[in-house]
């Protein structure tokens, strides 16, 4: 479990039904590393300015985060954490490595239209 304020996701099935029910879910899949404990910091930040956006973290090593780790939109990923957005159950952005918030919150303004 990673050492954050959002709430975990632990399993494929329970993201998976997060992004079926939920309009915007974005999902930081990640380790409690310097490049990923930003990420998180801002998603907990704006957490709070977008209470129609699900915000969820994922360790990045377990077995159930390889639908995250083996999407076509992550192949060229070399650095954690991964962090995908999806609206309507569709991604429609996925970003690798150190995010600060504005660039977190430009994508949430621009793709999920918040």
């Amino acid at each position: 479990m990673l050492n954050t304020n959002l709430k975990h996701l632990s399993t494929k099935v329970e993201a998976q039904k997060l992004i079926e029910s939920e309009e915007n879910v974005l999902i930081c899949c990640g380790r409690m590393g310097p490049m990923c404990v930003p990420v998180y910091a801002a998603m907990e930040e704006l957490e709070n300015e977008y209470p129609t956006v699900e915000f969820r973290d994922m360790v990045f090593d377990i077995p159930d985060a390889s639908f995250i780790r083996e999407l076509p939109e992550c192949a060229t990923f070399r650095g954690l954490p991964f962090t995908v957005y999806y609206k309507k159950g569709k991604i429609v952005a996925a970003t690798s490595s150190i995010q600060n918030k504005a660039q977190i919150e430009a994508i949430l303004k621009n793709k999920l239209g918040q």
